[in-house]
């Protein structure tokens, strides 16, 4: 009933009655003072980008290496340039090679052979950081993969640039001899050119960036080290490159079943020169053949076979080694 003061609520306590505020001046200018900026999503706790932060956090937390020593690669299902390396042999010969390794993953409770000592002194000779875990964390480290109680992280190749092949060329007082491959896609043929390339004194190798093997830790073994020592440079766009070294003073000669002239007769030998080595199935791409100044073939005795970059290369590379050798 309106009016009425018995009804619980009604009545006003003494002294609550809000009269107008004294010395109000200012308060209003106050109230529209800036508070800087708005924090980023992730850094507010009720966004759900701090909620997603926090949770990758502690998922990397729990992908580290015994004892949280350090974190583990995930680089096989990346797909990043960064490799796992698993298994005694395949370890040994990694480190006879030379290849760059960030550290040694050991399980604990290691049954020790001489594969095992060696791998040990040749990392303890490097000065390499060990890292021991259980077995369970090497399989989960190694995608399961026989790793025998060893593996290795080998770091992301560095590639140089074809500037560098020529530098290094004009280093030695040499003319430039490079090898250039056109869709060879095993690493393993790869790393037998980057062999080749070495013991018959060519200044680098280049490899296109697309569709082609770079240096993962297959090509650094089958090199047997000589990768540590030839330097490897990649191209965005190899027709292009090719183009390049040409206005360079390089002579670009191209090996392919259906050549010009046979690889013993190349013409440009002693010059600054660019050997391309096509794939064992399609051999030089159209616009790379286009780019070449002479193509030459290597005979061979039977019509149906043929021979792998790898091994096109390393006669084609003798050829050109003898030649500058006779000059």
């Amino acid at each position: 009933m309106a009016g009425n003061s018995e009804r619980r609520g009604a009545t006003r306590k003494p002294g609550t009655k809000k009269g107008p505020q004294i010395g109000s001046g200012g308060q209003s200018r106050r109230a529209l003072r800036g508070k800087g900026p708005t924090p980023k999503a992730e850094d507010r706790v009720y966004h759900v980008a701090h909620k997603r932060k926090v949770a990758a956090e502690k998922r990397a937390a729990t992908e580290r290496v015994p004892g949280g020593r350090g974190p583990v690669s995930k680089s096989r299902r990346r797909g990043d340039a960064t490799e796992i390396v698993a298994g005694r042999n395949a370890v040994l010969e990694a480190l006879r090679a030379q290849m760059p390794v960030n550290c040694v993953y050991i399980a604990s409770k290691l049954d020790a052979d001489d594969r095992t000592e060696e791998i040990f002194q040749l990392a303890a000779a490097r000065s390499l950081k060990f890292v021991e875990g259980s077995k369970l964390e090497l399989d989960r480290l190694t995608d399961n993969a026989v790793h025998q109680g060893v593996a290795i992280q080998v770091p992301p190749y560095v590639y140089a640039d074809s500037d560098d092949l020529l530098d290094a060329a004009a280093a030695a007082g040499e003319q430039p001899l490079i090898v250039a491959l056109d869709g060879v896609t095993d690493p393993r043929n790869l790393g037998a050119v980057l062999r080749s390339a070495g013991a018959f004194g060519a200044h680098g190798v280049l490899v296109p960036e697309r569709r082609a093997a770079g240096m993962t830790a297959s090509a650094w073994k089958v090199s047997a080290g000589a990768a540590a020592r030839v330097p490897v440079a990649r191209a965005t766009n190899l027709t292009r490159e090719l183009e390049a070294l040409k206005k360079a003073g390089c002579f670009i000669v191209g090996l392919d079943a259906g050549g010009d002239t046979e690889v013993s007769e190349v013409a440009f030998a002693t010059d600054p020169l660019v050997l391309v080595i096509g794939s064992e199935g399609k051999g030089l791409s159209r616009l790379v053949r286009e780019a070449c100044d002479a193509v030459a073939s290597i005979p061979i005795a039977a019509t149906t076979e043929s021979l792998n970059a790898a091994v096109a290369g390393g006669i084609a590379l003798y050829e050109v080694s003898k030649q500058r050798r006779g000059a």
